[in-house]
């Protein structure tokens, strides 16, 4: 999706389940319109790596690894001669998720935004549930959670909450670069607040955001959730809303964005992506506070 340090390559973590192979098929469109490079990697935890060979490293040479590596091989060049995109593979050991994350923060690997399957807190398979949760926590660049919505006309109606925080803005930048690509209409929402002051900066908030979004020229509208008809909590009102507007992204911040209340999203973050049925979630780690002043006013 190319972000803004211009980093080109997307991860995608694979156990090889379905929501995995979801998760790539759903990498390999957004490689294809944006001119991104794919990463596959599969990852050996350290514990099975020692109950099965007993140590650490040793499945590299053996049978398994080698067959681990011709069939990464055979999914990389079959999504190059299909698709055009270029595709690498790495096969690493240790936690999932940290192995994930620190495979991200280093430079050197490109990595601009994650893309990832889940089956939310119930799954079975490697990658879900908990390790989901820790990848988006800690992840220095944006995740996408996928399920199974199939992603034929890319992002067209996508979701995003703002509230009175610094960091909620953050989602903007993010949000115009993928509405330009696919043509997209963003659908900008908050929760009705009855405090007159709050109100009055929520409002300010909105009109902020609504002039930024005229002057790139992005289609959007806007939307107080009042409680009569979203009588849930932050979570649940937004995957209502999302189902609405047959939403195909929800764009949220993964933690230290906190709602109207003082509601902290790294909670809201997990309901989001657990108990989403279909659409694909966007998570963005918010910058620190300093950053963002400068960021919002580069628009």
């Amino acid at each position: 999706m190319q972000s803004e340090k211009k980093k080109n390559t997307i991860l995608v973590p694979t156990d090889f389940s379905q929501v995995a192979e979801n998760a790539l098929a759903h990498a390999v469109k957004v490689a294809a319109s944006f001119g991104n490079e794919i990463c596959i990697m599969h990852i050996f935890e350290d514990s099975f790596i020692g109950s099965i060979w007993g140590q650490k490293n040793s499945y590299r040479d053996g049978m398994v690894g080698q067959m681990l590596q011709e069939k990464l091989d055979s999914v990389t060049d079959k999504i190059l001669k299909e698709s055009g995109v270029k595709c690498r593979s790495e096969i690493k050991s240790g936690r999932i998720y940290s192995t994930i994350v620190e495979y991200a923060e280093d430079e050197a690997n490109d990595i601009e935004s994650i893309i990832m399957g889940t089956n939310g807190a119930s799954g079975i398979e490697q990658l879900v549930g908990s390790n989901a949760s820790r990848v988006i926590a800690a992840s220095p660049v944006p995740v996408v959670v996928v399920k199974e919505k199939q992603f034929d006309n890319g992002y067209q109606n996508i979701v995003m909450p703002i509230d009175l925080t610094m960091e909620s803005k953050q989602k903007v930048w993010w949000a115009i670069h993928l509405a330009k690509k696919y043509d997209s209409t963003i659908h900008v929402f908050t929760v009705q607040e009855d405090d007159e002051f709050l109100k009055k900066r929520m409002n300010a908030n909105l009109k902020q955001v609504e002039d930024v979004l005229t002057k790139n020229g992005i289609k959007f509208t806007t939307k107080v959730l009042d409680d009569e008809n979203y009588p849930g909590n932050p979570a649940e009102d937004t995957l209502q809303y999302a189902d609405e507007i047959n939403a195909d992204l929800i764009m949220i911040m993964s933690q230290q964005e906190k709602a109207i209340s003082e509601f902290i999203i790294g909670s809201y973050a997990q309901q989001i992506v657990n108990k989403h049925s279909s659409v694909p979630v966007m998570c963005i780690s918010p910058k620190k506070t300093g950053y963002v002043a400068d960021y919002w006013t580069a628009f």
